[in-house]
């Protein structure tokens, strides 16, 4: 902490044990671009007893597309024994504030507490009639709730969600914006919350804003490398990382896997007749059905060009056939109404299935009989869908779509 050394000279105790706590979370947000661990450092460093200790800290953010503001994160006791449980807990394990800074994997690994469950289910339109926490974002300043009037002001949603009657909120602010707040309480304790303890929360928030805002800016760089420019699907690399990882979940765990592969059928003399945008449009427009009917758990990704591929975790081939003609019926239907030039087709897509591990026990095996199973299905009349067997291979002379 040399770097607090001329700061220190001359101030209180508790302004110089306020500026190194300051310095040790600002430190361990530095350690990681990951937005809960930041988060947890954040929340952590404002409750814990070695740092600033407020009973109760929750994180929110402002969610732009629907302007509301979105709880993310809750530390601390939700009942009075709770905290007499927790603080005693602390005391006897005699934990630094570092070593609490370093628990991130063991407070993910928890049963969620009731206060975190609580404010993650908290959304907030960001209006002035709202409240006191969407003021804050609004005015982009702190707000004091110490006071029966002021405890007027207080949402509702608050009110009932988190039964706090008194505390303060902060904004998250960067240079440019306002991202998000944070809110504090000594719901247990009483300890009145001063003037002293709203400037150095301003302070750290100040820190916890910058933190936020270069970890969501990793992150979005980190998706982009992950995704499709033009559909926003997963792209092909994360398709083979994630391919590989699922097969491995399948051998340890003894369950199915199933790979589509998926081509649109009809793709070339449409993209020429019709122009390249329009083509583009026709394959977004394809992503967005494959995306949206599939289920929640498989993993959909643009492979190249035309085609696209889903993996279906714990999935049967009698099962992924069934969806797969679903998709294939809902996609031709999409296009079946489009006026067209003479001689142009309309868009179809044609599905080979592979499953794990009975046509493959490896990722580039399923992609390949997934593909001659495609290439069935494609020679055989398009628009329909075919589930690989090995007579598929009998006979077989070179490899290649039919478009």
């Amino acid at each position: 902490m040399a770097i607090l050394g001329p700061l220190n000279q001359g101030y209180p105790d508790r302004i110089k044990r306020e500026l190194s706590i300051l310095y040790e979370v600002s430190n361990a947000m530095r350690t990681t671009l990951k937005l809960d661990q930041i988060f947890y450092m954040i929340l952590t460093g404002l409750t814990s007893h070695e740092g600033l200790g407020f009973n109760r800290a929750m994180l929110f953010l402002v969610n732009d597309k629907e302007n509301v503001l979105e709880g993310k994160m809750g530390i601390g006791p939700h009942s009075g024994e709770e905290a007499d449980k927790i603080w005693k807990g602390i005391e006897q394990a005699d934990l630094s504030l570092e070593d609490l800074l370093n628990s991130y994997d063991k407070f993910k690994r928890d049963s969620e507490s009731k206060l975190n469950i609580l404010v993650k289910g908290i959304k907030i339109p960001i209006t002035e009639d709202m409240g006191i926490l969407a003021l804050t974002i609004l005015e982009g300043m702190p707000f004091e709730v110490t006071t029966e009037d002021a405890k007027k002001k207080v949402s509702p949603i608050l009110k009932n969600l988190l039964s706090t009657d008194f505390f303060v909120t902060v904004p998250l602010k960067t240079k440019e914006k306002t991202l998000g707040a944070i809110l504090v309480d000594n719901i247990f304790t009483k300890k009145p919350i001063t003037k002293s303890d709203i400037r150095i929360l301003t302070m750290f928030a100040n820190h916890a804003g910058l933190a936020i805002e270069n970890s969501r800016l990793y992150e979005e760089t980190e998706y982009l490398s992950k995704t499709d420019w033009l559909t926003k699907l997963w792209n092909s690399g994360e398709l083979h990382k994630t391919l590989a990882k699922e097969v491995e979940k399948g051998r340890i765990g003894d369950r199915n896997l199933s790979v589509l592969m998926i081509d649109i059928d009809n793709f070339k003399p449409y993209n020429d007749s019709m122009g390249h945008r329009e083509g583009d449009e026709a394959i977004k427009r394809i992503a967005s059905i494959l995306s949206q009917k599939s289920r929640r758990e498989d993993f959909v990704a643009r492979y190249g060009g035309e085609e696209f591929t889903i993996i279906m975790p714990n999935t049967s081939k009698q099962i992924a056939t069934i969806i797969s003609e679903r998709l294939r019926k809902e996609i031709a239907e999409s296009f079946a109404s489009m006026e067209l030039p003479q001689n142009i087709y309309h868009l179809t897509i044609s599905i080979g299935i592979s499953t794990f591990p009975y046509d493959g026990a490896d990722k580039d095996t399923l992609i390949h009989k997934a593909d001659i199973a495609l290439y069935e299905a494609k020679r055989t009349g398009k628009n329909k869908v075919c589930a690989y067997n090995p007579r598929l291979e009998k006979g077989l002379f070179g490899f290649g779509k039919k478009k």
